[in-house]
């Protein structure tokens, strides 16, 4: 674990200190940045039974050109190649804490700290009408695991500026990850009452979500969506979901985006 973080922080060092000629030719052109927020209802923790709402950032960076499709589901992201068919780069997500003030449900379980998860990302553009999304991320500080995501996602615009999109969903994470949120060791079983739980990696959530999208000018976009998550494998035999929780996850709300152009010739 050790050597590829290492490998990691290497690659991000060539980066940083690649030739001067190198640099401009990866910089030269326009390029977009989207920034913006969703208002959120959703369960207060994954696998909860509670629900919140809560604010949740939109940033994405690219090169500019014809407006491509993206999903609220797309964590931050910066393309380092975008072509007409595949874009792919980097991707970074912020993980909240968690304990029991987030939910009475937690009370007895150890507290998990703010952290994030970094790594990479790919779109396949299949056709003009469909596009494939995988993200693969390391955790860090929060928990030590791998979380991987998969989206399949169609769209086709209904009117002038309106979208409708909608597909299904997948995730997989690593022991890391599920020890992590979903583990229940004999010390936390004492205090929580809960059956202990050991979990393994694998499938941890199938499902589907949909998104109607209004691009009003073309620079401001805004939309409404929701998503449906059903728990599966270690996620949804952990006690902590089984006798407190839900399998059931359901998330909706809506969401406002801005794009800046910004050129570097």
């Amino acid at each position: 674990m050790q050597k590829a973080r290492f490998a990691s922080l290497l690659a991000a060092s060539v980066a940083l200190v690649a030739p001067p000629a190198w640099a401009d030719g990866f910089f030269s052109g326009n390029w977009y940045v989207t920034l913006g927020g969703a208002g959120i209802s959703a369960p207060t923790f994954e696998g909860s039974k509670n629900r919140k709402l809560f604010f949740q950032p939109i940033i994405s960076v690219g090169r500019g050109g014809a407006p491509r499709f993206s999903s609220r589901n797309d964590n931050p992201s910066f393309a380092i190649y975008d072509t007409d068919v595949l874009r792919a780069g980097v991707v970074g997500k912020f993980l909240p804490g968690r304990d029991a003030g987030t939910d009475s449900a937690l009370t007895g379980l150890s507290e998990i700290k703010w952290g994030g998860e970094l790594g990479g990302f790919a779109d396949l553009y299949v056709t003009d009408y469909l596009r494939a999304r995988a993200e693969l991320r390391q955790g860090f500080r929060s928990h030590d695991g791998l979380v991987a995501d998969v989206a399949l996602d169609a769209f086709t615009d209904v009117a002038p500026g309106l979208r409708v999109s909608a597909g299904p969903r997948l995730s997989y994470a690593t022991s890391g990850y599920t020890q992590a949120y979903y583990g229940v060791d004999a010390t936390e079983s004492a205090a929580s009452g809960l059956s202990q739980y050991n979990p393994e990696g694998g499938i941890t959530s199938y499902g589907a979500g949909g998104a109607i999208t209004w691009d009003a000018t073309d620079k401001l976009s805004m939309s409404a969506f929701t998503e449906y998550k059903r728990l599966a494998g270690p996620a949804a035999d952990s006690s902590l979901v089984k006798e407190e929780g839900s399998r059931n996850q359901l998330m909706f709300g809506v969401s406002a985006s801005y794009k800046f152009g910004v050129s570097f010739d």
